[in-house]
């Protein structure tokens, strides 16, 4: 219709923009990160327990993913491969710093229960947690992040991790039975498995699942 405002520019999927990207578009790949930063910074984040190895794993994963974006095979969802980077990025790390799981839980909790409810007990919640973490192994650390904190599938975070469904429940199990006897103490014992589960039991719906 004349003297009509063009239609906006549609939005772009995923694979589009990584289409777009590898054809030259130099702002496509910026979009993308832009889209997933928030979620790739977190599981970054829970899995290593320290802002600036998270930000140099994520800033390593997103330059190899930058680079090598032509690796892509299309059998996964692009966030999927990008967290798949991440997770990679992050156990590198960890690998290469050889860390070891020596942090101990902060005194005060781990000698009474948290009953606050103000802003500074949830965030000493998330300083214990985060500390449980640390204690263990760092593949079933990743899982437990990619399921119980970030609200994965078990399918979608054995893509990620590239495993089997089943490796991804039997590390979870494992991680929980570790973490249950450090984390008992937060909370009555009908809201322990919710704590370990999802790290925050304000994350937590009906059933004690983790929402995204």
């Amino acid at each position: 219709m004349p003297g009509s405002a063009p239609d906006p520019d549609p939005v772009r999927d995923d694979r589009e923009l990584l289409t777009a990207h590898l054809a030259g578009d130099r702002g496509a790949f910026d979009e993308l990160v832009v889209r997933h930063r928030d979620r790739l910074w977190g599981v970054a984040l829970r899995t290593l327990g320290n802002p600036e190895d998270a930000s140099d794993a994520v800033q390593n994963a997103l330059i190899s993913a930058y680079r090598g974006a032509s690796s892509y095979r299309g059998d996964a969802a692009v966030t999927t491969w990008l967290h798949r980077i991440v997770v990679n990025a992050c156990l590198d790390l960890l690998r290469r710093k050889k860390v070891r799981p020596t942090d101990p839980l902060p005194e005060e909790e781990s000698r009474q229960p948290a009953v606050k409810t103000d802003a500074i007990a949830e965030r000493d919640l998330t300083l214990v947690v985060e500390a449980a973490l640390r204690t263990l192994p760092i593949e079933q650390r990743a899982a437990i992040v990619l399921v119980d904190l970030q609200g994965y599938s078990v399918d979608d975070a054995a893509e990620v991790l590239d495993c089997a469904p089943g490796t991804v429940k039997s590390r979870c199990s494992r991680g929980r039975a570790r973490l249950l006897p450090l984390l008992e103490h937060l909370r009555n014992p009908d809201d322990v498995t919710r704590v370990v589960s999802t790290g925050d039991p304000r994350t937590t719906d009906q059933q004690g699942g983790a929402r995204p």
